[in-house]
């Protein structure tokens, strides 16, 4: 069903999505949700940026604003590299241009490291935000070692 939403567009795996995300609220919601942004190249390519069309609609259930940020470098994907790899792929990529509530959820398709995650909450913390937190359709599953 990810697949299907992040790789074709499908509003109807979208949809269930959003209500799979609904049906696990945190229990303690920020004032504001955050969709991880795309590089605007990638973007177009897409077609859409996911974390955002999700966003949007847990936004709209919600009555929560959906604030902005920027992806200001163009990543190569990070389907194929480890933790360190995305971290260091993920310095100086995001960027906002706007002072942030004191809690702001980011929100995303799937978190695989949470490097991403932990970069963009970096941004967000010195934004002024006090509290983080990351809400995300899937989890991939965590490799044993």
């Amino acid at each position: 069903m990810v697949h299907d939403f992040k790789f074709h567009g499908s509003p109807r795996a979208g949809m269930l999505l959003v209500e799979l995300m609904l049906s696990r609220c945190p229990s303690q919601m920020a004032s504001a949700l955050l969709p991880v942004p795309m590089y605007p190249e990638r973007a177009k390519e897409r077609g859409f940026n996911q974390a955002q069309w999700l966003a949007e609609r847990l936004g709209d259930r919600l009555d929560l604003p959906v604030m902005q940020a920027h992806c200001i470098k163009h990543l190569p994907s990070q389907r194929s590299l480890n933790r360190r790899e995305r971290q260091q792929n993920l310095a100086g990529a995001f960027m906002v241009d706007t002072e942030m509530p004191a809690h702001v959820t980011i929100i995303d398709d799937v978190v695989t490291t949470g490097a991403t995650g932990h970069a963009l909450a970096t941004v967000l913390l010195e934004q002024g935000a006090k509290r983080v937190d990351i809400w995300a359709a899937a989890r991939t599953p965590l490799q044993k070692s």
